[in-house]
């Protein structure tokens, strides 16, 4: 296995959250998460996804309306929020941090609760994005995992669980809220080389459509 990008490391772990999974939402500008569900989509092509910020062919015809019928209805499983702060609670804010104002909560108060599996993803992982109680509420809801550029953890009976660092790192010293975790915590799976010949392979010629900047970043030109 030769080396890889963290992008590469990160969308292969959103790719192994997927099992079962039939149809993924994912919002504007979120090129890791969109990553790993076309990886997931290499393996599984009956699965659906549904990416917001396409330029074109953009699936969802009448805007946000229809994500919100969608996931009502249950036909969307999958969908991944982030937050300027993340609590021990699950509870995410998009609102307000640190005195600064950001876009809002969009729709993620009604999508968190009703879709079934809901991926809670942010890059930095630092007490000052996963903190002891979030400065605002935008949504609460029972995730299915928390994946940070540090970290792996489940929810397990209303708790987050340390599953596992993606490299060596004090967990508990940069995360502002408790959790459960082993004695030893493992390393991430790293990518397989057929997921990495994948990724860089057909999984970039997608993501290059609508994420040139990204797929240039870190697969090159």
């Amino acid at each position: 296995m030769g080396p890889y990008a963290r992008e590469e490391l990160l969308a292969c772990v959103i790719a192994r959250l997927l099992d079962g999974a039939r149809h993924a939402a994912i919002g504007a500008s979120s090129p890791i998460p969109a990553t790993g569900c076309f990886l997931f989509k290499q393996r599984n092509p009956d699965f659906r996804v549904s990416l917001q910020q396409r330029r074109s062919a953009n699936p969802f015809t009448e805007g946000s309306r229809e994500l919100f019928d969608l996931a009502g209805q249950g036909r969307i499983d999958t969908f991944f929020l982030g937050g300027a702060q993340i609590d021990g609670t699950a509870a995410i804010n998009l609102v307000r941090a640190d005195g600064k104002r950001f876009p809002g909560s969009f729709g993620s108060a009604y999508m968190y609760p009703v879709t079934r599996n809901v991926v809670l993803f942010r890059e930095e992982h630092s007490t000052r994005v996963l903190v002891p109680k979030v400065e605002f509420v935008s949504a609460r809801g029972n995730p299915k995992a928390l994946l940070t550029g540090k970290a792996l953890f489940s929810w397990q009976n209303g708790r987050f669980r340390l599953e596992s660092v993606h490299e060596p790192f004090d967990v508990r010293a940069n995360t502002g809220f408790d959790f459960d975790g082993p004695a030893e915590v493992p390393l991430t799976v790293r990518p397989t080389d057929e997921e990495l010949a994948l990724l860089r392979g057909p999984v970039k010629r997608e993501i290059e459509k609508d994420y040139p900047d990204f797929a240039r970043r870190v697969w090159g030109s």
